[in-house]
């Protein structure tokens, strides 16, 4: 098997750092001994993007995502919009940035630099206070139960949630990412005044690997 090598060490504010490692071709981001996220497994990341874009009731839309990852999400985002639409990505880690533009570039293929994407440095949470979304992305950590960093939460618990609905516009649409199913979450999306869609996606863009889960949850 083709070794693992470290290729970089990415800062958290208020969590433990992230390392990227490469294998070959592919890249993976990893926390501790957990694999956050991996090239071989874009199918769940690419379908929040696609799935959110299909629920979308605009063709100007004005999206938020949460987390820029390894930009899966995004580039879906940005294959389904058309030229009016505004796409800001708000990023906590600046060295996931710098690997997005430095080792991970040929995968990135440009998309931090199209004319309709805004990148925003900084907590997700204080982007989505700005208001006025179609949509927002959140893909921010393993799921409402924050294992990168413990501040995470927020964006998942009754407030965070009110939050987000008070700056979505009518029809706008929540899409929550998660590794795994949670139900109680699922019930305080409902109780926070949403209409819940929960939908089961494999890992792995050709339908095989785990299953997680997205919440579409429309105004």
């Amino acid at each position: 098997m083709t070794p693992r090598t470290l290729v970089g060490v990415a800062e958290v504010p208020g969590g433990e750092p992230l390392r990227l490692f490469q294998r070959g071709a592919d890249f993976m981001i990893v926390l501790d001994r957990n694999e956050l996220m991996s090239t071989r497994m874009s199918g769940s990341e690419v379908a929040l993007g696609t799935m959110a874009c299909a629920r979308l009731a605009t063709r100007a839309p004005r999206l938020l995502i949460g987390g820029y990852g390894m930009g899966f999400t995004l580039r879906a985002v940005l294959g389904e919009v058309g030229a009016d639409a505004r796409v800001t990505v708000a990023e906590l880690v600046s060295g996931v940035v710098e690997w997005a533009r430095g080792p991970m570039a040929a995968l990135t293929d440009g998309c931090l630099d199209d004319a309709r994407v805004t990148l925003r440095m900084g907590d997700v949470a204080d982007a989505i206070r700005d208001g006025g979304w179609d949509a927002i992305l959140l893909d921010v950590d393993n799921g409402p139960d924050g294992l990168t960093r413990a501040a995470n939460d927020r964006l998942y618990s009754v407030a965070g949630l009110a939050a987000a609905r008070a700056a979505l516009r009518p029809g706008g649409v929540l899409a929550v990412w998660s590794a795994a199913p949670d139900p109680a979450f699922a019930r305080r999306l409902e109780r926070a005044g949403f209409a819940v869609d929960e939908v089961r996606v494999r890992a792995r863009e050709n339908g095989k690997g785990a299953a997680h889960v997205i919440w579409f949850a429309t105004v």
